[in-house]
């Protein structure tokens, strides 16, 4: 067993770059070497803003020899007259045996020629070699570039290449143009810690050749490193410091050997909004803030940089990035100020100028259709008078802070900045509030809005971006969804679900689709097939969210929704509550084996009910079904059981009072077996056309009953 390393020297590649470069070495390298029988004991991979390297250990020197079958030409092409053809001779040559070992086999397509043949195991060496340039330069990014006169395209100048097994160089050479890069044990440490190359004796030698030398290639390490070092620098300024898991992980690129800096800056800044100033540090300079160390978030003036330099430099280190983050303080208090010289109304007029998209109109127009969307949605949630009203006033104010200056530089401070800003306006609490919640979710594990009138306005903007670019034919296709779509409809879905909202999707749908119709500024001539896209898109993303985030099994879902049933579409959008709250209990049905009782008993009855002809919304024994014609005591049994069935199925369907109808089913499925099977049971089929009639009717009342809670034709046995 042998240890490889591979290290790709290069100028200081871009932070998201590597991370992105060893995931795509991650996904190819270990099925590539399993499929060359070179499976490793373990790979590492490694990263820094100046290398990107893996480190392959208890590697086979050597592949296996294997035996392996080759198939060759149609045996009349190989032989003619029993004397093989040069097509024979060439087969035979190619595998490296005699014309003799072939055989001749009948296959699907007719006889061809077989022959069992030894494929040599090549030296691990060999194939890195051919493997090393396909791994380098198969990597993907963006704003990949080219340097000196060659076309070898790379984020940044290949600087050294590094390829070692165990203690032997193994030649790569990398060609670009008149230049060439070729493979050494030379490696570069830190740039100012340790200018001097490395000479790397042994590959195994890497890791802690490079620690030495003061670059941690371990981005783990690094980060691991880098949250305790800020941890106990704001420690020591009596702070608690904010570490984002997103900033920490592009940080843990841009350092090879991290020291933590604390900085400081004059609390006058303070008097800024804390996200304004955490967007500063953190989106800009890529520096932690410092909080107190409570739960009231503000802020303390120190931030914390992670210097790649040298640590002895501390004090200037921070001087320096002290000016830097007061200079864009400033600027953000400067903002700041100029923003609240005037009322958050004042801003409206100014959305006129900014478009939406260009055949919807302005800003201003969405807004527009944004207030009169969540007058649908106030009808159907019955709120009062001042509810009302304040809904309609953070409908005409949720867009306003996209015109401010805050914002024009930080796009990530809509809403929050709306909120801020409509308070210190004198708007209502709700108002302001409202106007930061419309945005929330603003993507996944994001929180969601808390207050009614929050969860109403976030609802009436997704409902307009929806529709609007869904009247323009722009629906999603595979990958591409610019304009987030079906984030916008999981919102929908897990807002009203999180918030238990009472809204009718179907009717809201045909209410907003009609007013783009009859919008004389949009271009919408028919309500259809629009509507139809936006029932089908909502959906697909209940489906969605129904197996991926709660869990649901995919057969369940399909109950609950049925499969391509109008009944149970309509019933799905028109009722989203009721929707999520049956697939959540057929799950816990399943799981403590209540459903697997009744399984057999409503699907055998529901499938002989297809053969009759009552409606699927039958429910009343007394109207559907003529005692008159029983002939057996296990008919007028399994009548009296829907008769106690009766009120369960009403409850569930006024109460949602779904254990109660399926304690009803359980009851009835031993009757219902008599009815099939017992020593009183009868011939559904009869030949008296009215008797099985009546025997149809008594089984399709039990599949409706059933069918208040699912489609049990869609549940898969198990």
């Amino acid at each position: 067993m042998a240890t490889f390393l591979l290290e790709v020297g290069t100028e200081e590649l871009p932070a998201s770059f590597v991370e992105e470069a060893l995931q795509q070495w991650r996904d190819r390298i270990p099925a590539e070497l399993d499929a060359a029988f070179l499976t490793p004991g373990d790979i590492h991979y490694y990263g820094t803003p100046r290398r990107l390297a893996l480190l392959l250990t208890d590697l086979p020197v050597k592949q296996p020899d294997r035996e392996e079958e080759a198939k060759g030409p149609p045996a009349q092409a190989a032989f003619r007259d029993g004397q093989p053809t040069k097509a024979a001779a060439g087969f035979a040559r190619s595998k490296n045996v005699s014309v003799e070992e072939l055989e001749i086999r009948e296959t699907d397509k007719g006889a061809f020629v077989f022959v069992q043949h030894k494929i040599p195991g090549r030296s691990a060496a060999e194939l890195l070699q051919e493997w090393v340039p396909q791994w380098i330069l198969s990597l993907e990014g963006k704003r990949f570039m080219r340097w000196g006169d060659g076309e070898l395209k790379f984020p940044r100048p290949i600087r050294w290449l590094v390829t070692l097994l165990d203690d032997q160089l193994i030649p790569v050479t990398l060609a670009n143009g008149s230049e060439q890069c070729e493979s050494d044990r030379l490696t570069y440490a830190h740039r100012v810690l340790h200018p001097d190359t490395i000479t790397l004796q042994r590959a195994e030698n890497y890791v802690m050749a490079l620690r030495n030398a003061y670059v941690e290639v371990d981005v783990n390490c690094r980060q691991t490193q880098i949250r305790v070092a800020v941890e106990q620098a704001a420690a020591a300024v009596k702070g608690v410091a904010r570490i984002d898991a997103a900033l920490l992980s592009e940080v843990a690129n841009l350092v090879e050997w991290p020291t933590a800096v604390v900085g400081k800056f004059e609390t006058e800044f303070l008097e800024l909004p804390p996200e304004v100033a955490i967007m500063e540090m953190e989106s800009h300079q890529r520096y932690f803030p410092v909080l107190q160390p409570d739960d009231t978030g503000q802020l303390l003036p120190y931030f914390i940089t992670v210097s790649n330099g040298d640590p002895q430099k501390s004090e200037l280190i921070a001087e320096g990035n002290g000016r830097v983050i007061r200079a864009r303080l400033s600027d953000g208090k400067f903002f700041f100020d100029a923003d609240r010289a005037v009322a958050l109304e004042a801003f409206i007029a100014k959305l006129e100028a900014v478009t939406f998209e260009e055949r919807l109109g302005s800003m201003r127009a969405k807004v527009e259709r944004i207030a009169a969307i969540a007058t649908f949605i106030a009808a159907q949630l019955n709120l009062d008078k001042t509810a009302r009203q304040h809904l309609q006033r953070a409908a005409l104010l949720c867009k306003a802070d996209l015109v401010t200056q805050m914002v024009g530089e930080f796009p990530e401070l809509q809403g929050i900045m709306g909120e801020k800003y409509a308070r210190h306006s004198g708007e209502p609490e709700s108002v302001a509030v409202a106007i930061s919640e419309h945005y929330l979710p603003r993507g996944a594990n994001d929180q969601l809005p808390q207050t009614l009138i929050g969860q109403a306005l976030g609802l009436a903007d997704r409902l307009d971006t929806l529709v609007s670019i869904f009247s323009l034919g722009m629906l999603p296709t595979g990958s591409s969804d610019p304009f987030a779509l079906r984030r916008a409809a999981n919102a929908i879905v897990t807002v009203t679900w999180d918030a238990n909202l009472d809204i009718n999707l179907h009717n809201l749908l045909d209410q907003v689709v009609a007013a783009f119709v009859e919008n004389p500024d949009l271009t919408l001539d028919s309500a259809e097939p629009l509507r139809s896209q936006l029932q089908d898109f909502f959906l697909q993303r209940v489906q969605t969210l129904l197996q991926d985030d709660l869990k649901i099994d995919y057969d369940l879902v399909n109950a609950v929704l049925g499969e391509k049933d109008p009944t149970y579409i309509q019933r799905a959008l028109e009722d989203l509550l009721d929707v999520r709250d049956r697939a959540i209990f057929l799950q816990s049905t399943r799981q403590n084996g209540t459903l697997a009782k009744i399984y057999e008993t409503v699907n055998r009855a529901a499938r002989l009910a297809a053969q009759g002809t009552l409606d699927t919304t039958a429910l009343d024994p007394a109207v559907a079904v003529d005692p008159e014609r029983f002939q057996q005591d296990s008919e007028r049994a399994f009548y009296a059981a829907l008769q106690t069935l009766l009120p369960l199925t009403t409850a569930a369907q006024r109460d949602r009072n779904y254990p109660q109808l399926i304690t009803g089913l359980e009851n009835v499925a031993p009757v219902v077996s008599r009815f099939f099977d017992g020593p009183d049971s009868v011939l559904v089929m009869a030949e008296d056309p009215s008797i099985k009639q009546n025997r149809l009717n008594l089984l399709g009342l039990l599949r409706n009953h059933a069918r208040v809670l699912a489609d049990f034709g869609a549940i898969v046995k198990g």
